[in-house]
């Protein structure tokens, strides 16, 4: 620590001034990222060359204006005379969201968290202090734009002492502790060293983290899209980067982390957008839907795809060319079909190598009579009508919304694609019972979307991204995991869940499962169970549910002593969550009410009549200090204070129930209220009634 309250009264004011020096070079920075789009109009060169470094230069003026205000740095780093500090000896580096530097050639005031020094911040230790002799932390009023008088502390670690302790202290709990209001933040100023090697991995590494609550996995996430645009830009962008989530709530509620770190052109999106065609138009009841996204229903559409090619009994093809008729036997075409079917390529580029292969049939046979032949005498013949039509016969050009309609409407056709695959049942669960008279008429359900997007994947493969993010993956189906993996061939993937969070029919029992459908059954599979964000309390209550489940997970362990959990039977449900709500609202931060989702529209109703204000599902992230949840829509989210209603209608709402209750238990950060009428579900049975269980 910083010896005595003059020792950092004067550090602070030495700080403060370099926080004003770091803001005017900042605001630098932006003026002369304006400036250089104006000077680069001036470029001579090329067209292209020009296109180019004016749309390099307008972007990155588009970045530097839309970053968004926070504080200049978060962390200095000192570095001793030891050789383990290598070229850093001696020196001193601040550590923040972004770099910072008053003039390019020189040595930067601020260094960006994702260079190779700053991982020194997050991994040194007494035990390894890797050079530093100094760490220092830096406190910061909350939701502070990084103005000086802002910077309202700050904390030393002196790792090359014998005395040094554990890695962080008071400033880094109450980072770790404060109150949630609003969308989620980044983590970049507590990213913990196992954290920090997650989000350092290399760009062809594919990683699935199994997280348990509170123990950071989204926010691992988050920061590696954002360390792999910085480690990797030319790469990732050319291809793209894309964060996949479980629905718009959560999207919403993250949308603010990655521009804090300084990206902002990042696709995010569900897995329904990532497949919407067509508007949903149709509704499937379990049993549909269940079918429709089994892992069986791949192989199910690709043999009514691949039904569609005539590997035997082709016509002889006869194409005229003046005064000759070159003429390709039946039993050729015939395995020349057979062999490019069994290359297993694309439908739509399968059709083009049956093409290409008996154009060069016909090649062969003229320039046997009459002389080479160019490629645009090839180019001729293969747009000939006798080629199309050979071709339209033996195997024709379709689309994806034909062989859906046709598998769902004709039964022979179910029949015959499903024969081995799907039983009576199930064919019969997914079986229309009125053919549309045309794709256009037809109504498709989200779950048809995903089957239109496999045979779409199979007729012609999508464009890849160069690295996804999959929050939630427990949940994703078989088929759900295909579309993404389609989008992922080339590229790596980042595999985030809990397989004790899932909560879905079709849901995930292993991750090794699970990545062989996402197309990665080499990731490695990395557990975090040390929770940052939930109270021991919590984790206490939440890990008596965890044993009731069928998973393969270890308990949760918190690092975090406050909090305080508290178990009331009540007598009138409405009086006494208004009452709880009015209670939570005398303390700081964010307070959720969370419900069986069918009793969440009149718990917000009795709040509303109550003249409590509270948000709704579409305003999750929104300013609001108090949110009403479907128990069905929480995951991923967190809030300071948890009232939970009635935990056994939650639990008796779906066959997964038990899960979603331990989802709904683990979203507080700080306290946690239980309320029930009626008996607790198994797990809680017994636990204390009335009194604060505090961590």
């Amino acid at each position: 620590m910083v010896d005595g309250i003059e020792g950092i009264d004067g550090e602070l004011v030495r700080e403060r001034a370099y926080v004003a020096r770091c803001r005017e070079a900042l605001a630098r920075q932006v003026d002369d990222a304006g400036y250089q789009v104006i000077a680069g109009e001036d470029v001579s060169g090329d067209g292209a060359s020009a296109e180019a470094l004016g749309r390099y230069l307008r972007t990155r003026a588009r970045h530097m204006a839309d970053l968004p205000d926070s504080p200049a740095f978060f962390g200095r780093l000192d570095f001793d005379d030891a050789p383990q500090a290598g070229d850093h000896r001696r020196q001193r580096y601040y550590v923040g969201r972004r770099r910072i530097s008053e003039d390019p050639a020189a040595q930067p005031l601020v260094i960006d968290w994702r260079a190779p020094v700053s991982r020194v911040f997050y991994q040194a230790g007494a035990h390894d202090p890797l050079g530093l002799a100094r760490r220092r932390r830096f406190g910061w009023a909350p939701s502070s734009p990084g103005v000086p008088e802002d910077l309202t502390g700050l904390e030393d670690e002196r790792l090359g002492e014998p005395a040094a302790g554990a890695p962080g202290g008071g400033l880094l709990a109450a980072e770790i502790e404060r109150p949630r209001t609003g969308p989620m933040r980044d983590i970049v100023a507590t990213i913990q060293p196992d954290q920090d090697a997650l989000v350092r991995g290399g760009l062809g590494e594919s990683v699935c983290v199994q997280g348990a609550p509170g123990s950071g996995k989204t926010a691992v996430g988050l920061h590696r899209a954002a360390y792999l645009l910085y480690t990797h830009p030319q790469r990732i962008r050319r291809g793209g980067l894309l964060v996949i989530g479980p629905n718009r709530t959560f999207l919403r509620y993250i949308a603010e982390v990655l521009p804090a770190l300084g990206e902002i052109d990042v696709a995010q999106c569900t897995v329904e957008d990532l497949v919407a065609a067509h508007p949903v138009r149709a509704e499937d009841d379990e049993r549909a839907a269940a079918v429709k996204q089994d892992a069986r229903m791949a192989a199910v559409l690709s043999r009514a795809l691949r039904a569609r090619i005539r590997v035997a009994g082709a016509e002889p093809l006869v194409v005229p060319e003046g005064s000759y008729r070159w003429r390709v036997p039946g039993e050729e075409l015939d395995r020349l079909t057979a062999e490019v079917r069994g290359q297993g390529v694309p439908y739509a580029i399968g059709r083009e190598h049956l093409r290409t292969r008996v154009v060069a049939a016909l090649q062969d046979r003229a320039e046997r009579r009459t002389g080479v032949r160019s490629g645009t005498w090839q180019a001729r013949i293969g747009r000939s009508r006798p080629v199309k039509a050979f071709l339209d016969a033996a195997w024709p050009a379709v689309r994806a919304e034909t062989v859906v309609a046709e598998l769902l409407g004709d039964p022979a056709v179910l029949e015959a694609a499903g024969d081995g695959l799907l039983d009576e049942a199930e064919q019969a669960a997914i079986r229309r019972r009125r053919a549309p008279r045309s794709e256009r008429s037809a109504a498709w359900s989200v779950h048809d979307l995903i089957l239109l997007d496999e045979v779409a994947g199979l007729i012609e493969r999508p464009a890849g991204f160069g690295h996804v993010v999959v929050d939630e993956a427990q949940d994703l189906s078989p088929m759900q995991c295909r579309a993404i993996a389609r989008r992922s061939g080339f590229g790596s993937l980042t595999v985030l869940g809990d397989l004790a969070q899932a909560t879905v029919p079709w849901a995930a029992r292993s991750w090794p499962e699970q990545l062989a459908h996402l197309g990665k059954p080499e990731a490695a599979v990395v557990p975090l169970t040390t929770g940052f964000r939930v109270p021991a309390a919590v984790t206490a209550l939440a890990n008596r549910v965890l044993e009731a489940l069928d998973v393969d997970v270890s308990a949760a362990v918190s690092l975090r002593r406050d909090g305080e959990v508290t178990v009331r039977h009540i007598t009138s449900s409405e009086g006494e969550v208004v009452e709880a709500v009015r209670a939570a609202l005398e303390r700081e931060g964010s307070i959720a009410v969370i419900t069986a989702d069918a009793e969440a529209p009149r718990t917000a109703a009795a709040l509303a009549a109550a003249g409590v204000p509270a948000a709704g599902v579409d305003e999750v992230g929104g300013a609001a200090r108090v949110t009403v949840l479907p128990a069905s829509l929480v995951k991923g989210l967190e809030y300071d204070h948890v009232i939970v209603l009635e935990p056994a209608a939650i639990v008796e709402a779906e066959p997964r129930g038990l899960h979603r209750l331990y989802v709904v238990l683990t979203r507080a950060v700080s306290r946690l209220d239980v309320l029930h009428t009626r008996p607790l579900p198994g797990p809680l049975t017994g636990v204390q009634g009335g009194a604060a269980v505090r961590g």
